[in-house]
């Protein structure tokens, strides 16, 4: 899929720098990146997931 203009609320410029910031990864920054973040937000993951549930 291609995208002809950024997201709304970002720059060409900052589509570059991340863009560029993946580009240079390597796959063991890459995975360690991945299991950061999924170590930072699971927590606040499954809080939601037990709220969502708990409405029902």
């Amino acid at each position: 899929m291609r995208i002809s203009r950024p997201p709304e609320g970002w720059s060409e410029e900052r589509v570059r720098r991340v863009l560029e910031h993946y580009d240079k990864q390597s796959e063991n920054e890459a995975v360690a990146e991945d299991e950061g973040a999924y170590e930072d937000g699971a927590p606040a993951v499954r809080e939601r997931i037990a709220r969502h549930r708990n409405r029902g």
